[in-house]
């Protein structure tokens, strides 16, 4: 995962004519490498699939059997649109969409077989086509890093064209450079006033026009996308104007929201009364699908626990051979619900360091009630070591195996931190805590207070398998970085 700090290269791109120019071409492109990849992993799985499956399992007519689960899994991926461009490159709905094309594909392929009662298609569906749809999104993943370090060069980039109030363009424009690895770079700009020279630049960001403008600054400077930030000109009927305006283009239009950040389930569009509505439910914290994550969390936990302990049991001895003391550090932190427990870590510190912490107070870098140091002397040799790839936070998997934790969650804070929490801080109190999280995965101890529970509140309102799914998979690139870790 490319860390998502400011890259110079894209801060510079804001006006390349380059950029605009090439972004139809590197689309294409991509999307050619993309199903060709696609269709060679099949191609090569199916090949290995006829090999493993010749004889007893795959019958008189293996050849037969593996071009129709071809034909069902590349009929599936065409139906769930895995190779549109909006998507490519885009992660998670990237994801959602192929892994959906290939659970499609092992329904059909098992109707037909109840259908016209053949066997033969068991192994196929069981084990070829899932472990197709993994390399798949391997293949995806590793062309995606490939895209995002492009991108770290200003390459491949998407030039956007943002209309709204100054303030919110602003927002928008620093979020877009803290994140170019999503592939916007804003090349131009559209507010109040702009076509009369009261604003010439926001951001570096040079100011195209009015806007009222921004249909014709869209297509007259080839932007590919054109973003909508919240101000009060845009009503139902200029957006449904503009969006009008930019039919028969590449444009992309999008939308940002006003209120809130709330994806997923929750959100569901209907018409009524002539309007087209946007319905908000209300999260929910119980029910089957918390109960599945639960044992989820709770199997995994065992599981891994079975797998590392000779890593642990090494850890542990290492800890012991360098400084004298306890192996495990067990601290109280808050779980869900505000109920205070144990939470284990290896002990990654000098045996009196919450005795000295009072010392280093002034010399605290951690963001707002939070408490840290990139060179905290309290640290020991093995420690540094521990902290920098988050081996110290393994024992947290018995916590996890007892229930306290969630293998995904918001950051578990001390009773300290709690008790300095703002109204919406405490939300993250609804979930169980995690052994990694949004705040892993986007820079840990980098980010500031204001960001960290952004994405913790975020992850409440928003919570899904996949996105615990895709959590875990960035969690891997994050540790082994290191990145934020000390």
């Amino acid at each position: 995962m490319i860390n998502s700090s400011d890259s110079p290269q894209v801060a510079s791109a804001l006006t390349e004519p380059l950029v605009r120019v090439s972004v139809i071409r590197w689309e294409s492109t991509y999307r050619a490498l993309v199903m060709l990849a696609d269709l060679v992993i099949i191609a090569v799985s199916f090949r290995i699939g006829l090999v493993l499956t010749d004889g007893s399992l795959a019958g008189r007519f293996p050849g037969f059997i593996a071009a129709v689960t071809g034909g069902i899994l590349i009929a599936s991926m065409i139906a769930c649109r895995v190779w549109e461009v909006r998507i490519l490159g885009r992660g998670a709905e990237e994801l959602r969409r192929l892994l959906k094309a290939v659970m499609a594909a092992a329904v059909a392929l098992s109707l037909t077989a109840l259908a016209f009662e053949v066997g033969y298609f068991r192994p196929w569906v069981f084990t070829i086509l899932p472990v197709t749809g993994m390399a798949l999104a391997a293949s995806r993943y590793l062309l995606r890093r490939g895209l995002q370090a492009k991108r770290a060069r200003a390459l491949c980039m998407h030039p956007v064209l943002v209309a709204g109030s100054v303030e919110e363009v602003s927002d928008l424009i620093d979020r877009t450079r803290k994140h170019w690895h999503y592939g916007w770079v804003v090349t131009g700009v559209c507010v109040p006033g702009g076509g009369q020279g009261e604003v010439d630049e926001i951001r570096g960001v040079p100011v195209r026009g009015e806007l009222t403008d921004v249909a014709e600054v869209a297509r007259r400077e080839n932007h590919r996308v054109v973003a909508v930030a919240p101000d009060p000109y845009w009503s139902r009927q200029q957006i449904r104007q503009l969006a009008w305006s930019l039919e028969g283009t590449p444009i992309e239009l999008v939308v940002a929201p006003a209120l809130m950040e709330i994806t997923g389930p929750r959100l569901q569009v209907s018409p009524a009364y002539g309007l087209t509505l946007l319905h908000v439910s209300q999260p929910r914290f119980t029910g089957g699908r918390w109960l599945l994550k639960a044992a989820i969390d709770r199997s995994a936990a065992f599981l891994a626990l079975l797998v590392i302990f000779p890593v642990l049991l090494t850890i542990a001895l290492v800890i012991k051979i360098e400084s004298p003391g306890p192996v495990l550090f067990r601290q109280q932190r808050v779980g869900k619900a505000g109920d205070q427990f144990t939470m284990l870590k290896f002990r990654s510190m000098v045996v009196d360091a919450e005795a000295r912490r009072a010392d280093l107070d002034g010399a605290n870098e951690g963001a707002g009630p939070l408490f840290k140091m990139r060179r905290d002397p309290r640290v020991t040799r093995v420690g540094t070591i521990l902290r920098r790839y988050s081996m110290d936070e393994l024992p947290q998997l018995i916590n996890v195996l007892r229930g306290e934790m969630s293998l995904v969650g918001p950051r578990p804070p001390l009773p300290k931190e709690v008790e300095k929490y703002a109204f919406d801080a405490r939300r993250r109190l609804l979930v169980k805590p995690g052994l990694t999280g949004l705040w892993q995965v986007s820079g840990r101890s980098d980010l500031s207070w204001e960001e960290t529970v952004q994405l913790d509140l975020r992850y409440v309102e928003n919570w899904s398998f996949a996105m615990d799914a895709a959590i875990i998979w960035k969690t891997a690139s994050a540790v082994l970085g290191g990145r934020g870790a000390y």
